[in-house]
């Protein structure tokens, strides 16, 4: 491509940031203070929790503790997926039936429709656009798993996703080497940092305190522990997913996998033409190593993928950025999909981390023998679920002050669900590498064979990680 790696706009948080700006930081907790709910993460999690909180109690003292800014997370670095999907979902159709797990699966459809609707009622222009999730296959093996993937889709209730050939892919999206697709209306594209600047600033104007540059080191009954204060409530929320492990008690709870995006300059006219991509879906694909990608409200492709995907001893990164190997691996990959960009700059370029638990399912609890809660483990498709698992986690609180009752939510089949801790290191270094170089080398191999049988990598990968 035309600009060199040097060129690129590396880390600065996102692009999301640099296209929105950086907001000014809230004053830190400045002392000793007390709440109703203390909520530790002012991302999506938090946020959303702290949003219905106050819209179904709105006497609540509710207080947010954010250890950057809100947003800082990877709810403010993803790549704007608005989707149904949940991590989990077939290990909870084993554990509690079926059923339990459609029930689930619908609560995720009617989510996506929840933020959007949320998102006009309270004015946040987040370039929201409904144009469902196309998901891609561009080997015979790939076409093989999509088949299979759209009919245990349907095999959950989603009567409405649609399967395409070769011929209608294409008429979507001019995807090179595109055999066939399976496409969703559960999803939409949407810009990260608008979304979660105009949720802080409607859950501020509903009354709730949040308080940045607070970092809170450890959680324990009724107390946030922060180096400028304790904030002691009834309850207190962790929502910080994939920063958990900085916690203290908490390192092995879930593990901070790192994923990375590139976004293009914008495109023209001409090469819109040439790509097609009229219906704004969120683009993905059936490879072992995905990728997942949008087309922005200004007309780039902002694409991502597992660059680096595991820091040694659950670190994770300051500022978002990212190995020139990764972006140049995320390029390649734009050229693939879109041979006519070959000659198209790439202006930015970061990386985040997302909460992955052990047996890769998300989760919400609340302790209610200690008012502790907690929910996360998306393992990537955050965007919609932080918003169901904070619906959840108000039902909760609700039902455990006396305030309400049982309801769908608390019913549903994530509340509540316990999983091992990840090994100790350097196992889990060891793990999460290995994992990922098979799964590359799988899709490698898919891709020069051309038969339709998945690699048998890709399965050990799966047993040995735990995802299936």
């Amino acid at each position: 491509m035309s600009s060199s790696a040097s060129a690129v706009v590396n880390g600065g948080i996102s692009f999301w940031f640099a296209d929105d700006g950086l907001p000014a930081v809230r004053e830190p907790l400045a002392g000793d203070a007390t709440a109703d709910v203390v909520i530790v993460g002012g991302g999506y999690t938090g946020l959303w929790t702290a949003y219905y909180l106050k819209k179904a109690a709105p006497f609540l003292r509710v207080t947010v503790l954010e250890q950057k800014f809100c947003g800082y997370g990877a709810s403010g670095r993803n790549g704007g997926w608005l989707y149904n999907g949940i991590a989990g979902r077939d290990r909870y159709a084993k554990l509690h039936g079926h059923e339990a797990a459609v029930r689930l699966q619908r609560a995720m459809n009617d989510t996506v429709d929840e933020v959007v609707r949320v998102a006009e009622a309270e004015g946040i222009d987040a370039d929201v656009h409904k144009g469902g999730v196309l998901e891609v296959a561009r080997t015979p093996a790939q076409l093989a798993r999509l088949k299979d993937f759209h009919a245990h889709e349907l095999s959950y209730g989603e009567k409405d996703r649609e399967l395409y050939d070769a011929r209608g892919t294409a008429e979507r999206i001019r995807v090179a080497d595109a055999v066939g697709s399976s496409w969703t209306p559960h999803g939409a594209r949407l810009h990260p940092v608008k979304l979660v600047k105009g949720l802080a600033a409607a859950v501020e104007a509903l009354g709730v305190v949040i308080h940045e540059g607070t970092p809170v080191t450890e959680i324990r009954p009724k107390h946030a522990v922060t180096p400028y204060g304790t904030v002691r409530a009834p309850y207190v929320l962790r929502c910080t997913e994939g920063f958990t492990a900085s916690l203290k008690g908490q390192r092995r709870t879930w593990l901070p996998m790192n994923s990375s995006m590139v976004v293009s300059e914008p495109l023209t006219d001409d090469q819109w033409e040439t790509i097609g991509w009229d219906g704004r879906q969120a683009l993905g694909d059936m490879a072992h190593a995905y990728m997942y990608a949008q087309r922005t409200a200004d007309g780039r492709i902002a694409l991502g993928g597992r660059g680096v995907p595991y820091r040694f001893a659950s670190r994770t990164d300051n500022d978002g950025r990212t190995q020139e190997a990764t972006v140049e691996a995320l390029r390649d990959i734009l050229v693939s999909f879109f041979p006519s960009l070959a000659g198209h700059a790439v202006e930015h370029a970061w990386s985040g981390v997302l909460g992955v638990p052990r047996d890769w399912c998300a989760t919400v609890t609340l302790d209610r023998a200690t008012g502790l809660g907690w929910a996360g483990g998306y393992v990537g498709s955050g965007v919609a679920t932080t918003n169901l698992a904070a619906r959840t986690l108000r039902d909760l609180v609700q039902l455990d002050s006396g305030q309400g009752g049982k309801t769908e939510l608390t019913d549903l089949p994530w509340v509540g669900h316990k999983v091992r801790k990840w090994e100790p290191e350097p196992f889990r270094w060891l793990g999460v590498q290995g994992m990922y170089a098979t799964y590359r080398a799988a899709d490698r191999r898919e891709s020069r064979l051309r038969t339709a049988e998945s690699s048998r990598l890709a399965r050990v990968a799966d047993r040995v990680s735990g995802r299936h």
